[in-house]
């Protein structure tokens, strides 16, 4: 199935929730959705019995999924929105696929929580898309997550969640003096929590004491692998939300770290390099197969 999005008409749809409802629930087929570019201003929804949706943008830049809302919002009900009723797409559906667009929550810094992606859907897949907003940008729930060739931007917390996530050469840009880019809440039974390959970290210029991640709850877990780092990152790489317990069950690994942020003998102590033999270990399919064997690796 194949559904066109053109916020100018002469397409199946003038905006991406029209496509999204039209499409049938529980697929076993990809559902295209093909968005031409524009600024699509609208706070959207994938319904968990929407499965196999796969949006393509014409181009990352070109194509913008926003909203404004943030957590001091006041709903429908008469009551602020919260973190978590702030997003401007939610993205309930297994197997949901985005490709060359960008998700934004245009609410601004300094507005409190604001995100832009709420992620919750299995085996979800992000190529070339950007995520753009300042506190808790990209909330990853509990399942699996895959993205490649991503741009994340925020200032505090601003990829946060329990997923098992994949981050394959993405750019993470922070854009706040001393922001957390990672805020994990990794279930304790799980192996793997965030693990970036690959990456970049970036920041607004001047930005500096900028942190690798802190523990949104006990038993983190976050993994950076032949990470480019700039100057902005804080030479002791992690922070323990001033709860000096949670630095017991905490799982902050890096290896193979450079540039002028990678500082491996100035980390907190109860943080860890990795060994060459235990970075091999760290492989897409490895993190991400579960019992089903997935691999977004191949397409």
């Amino acid at each position: 199935m194949y559904i066109t999005v053109n916020r100018e008409g002469s397409a199946d749809f003038r905006t991406v929730q029209e496509a999204v409802n039209a499409a049938p629930p529980g697929s076993r087929e990809r559902i295209t959705i093909a968005i031409r570019s524009g600024i699509y201003e609208e706070k959207l929804t994938v319904p968990r019995e929407k499965q196999n949706l796969h949006f393509i943008g014409e181009s990352r830049d070109g194509v913008i999924l926003t909203y404004s809302d943030n957590a001091k919002t006041i709903g429908p009900d008469g009551e602020p929105l919260g973190t978590f009723r702030s997003s401007s797409a939610f993205l309930h559906g297994n197997d949901f696929t985005a490709e060359n667009l960008t998700f934004r929550n245009a609410s601004g810094q300094g507005t409190g929580q604001a995100v832009a992606a709420f992620v919750t859907g299995d085996r979800a897949v992000f190529r070339n898309v950007a995520f753009l907003g300042f506190q808790d940008t990209l909330y990853t729930g509990e399942s699996r997550q895959y993205y490649e060739d991503c741009r994340i931007e925020g200032d505090v917390d601003f990829i946060f969640g329990p997923a098992t996530a994949v981050f394959n050469r993405c750019e993470i840009r922070c854009r706040r003096n001393g922001g957390y880019l990672t805020a994990a809440s990794t279930p304790e039974t799980s192996p793997f929590g965030y693990v970036f390959l690959d990456c970049r970290v970036s920041s607004d210029p001047g930005m500096t004491g900028v942190w690798l991640g802190r523990p949104w709850r006990p038993y983190a877990n976050v993994v950076w692998i032949r990470t480019e780092m700039d100057a902005s990152v804080h030479p002791e790489g992690w922070n323990n939300w001033r709860d000096p317990e949670r630095e017991k069950t905490a799982r902050y690994f890096e290896f193979a770290s450079r540039g002028p942020g990678a500082q491996p003998s100035a980390r907190v102590p109860w943080s860890r390099q990795l060994t060459p033999e235990e970075a091999a270990q760290y492989t897409v399919s490895r993190i991400l197969g579960g019992e089903d064997g997935w691999n977004p690796e191949k397409r």
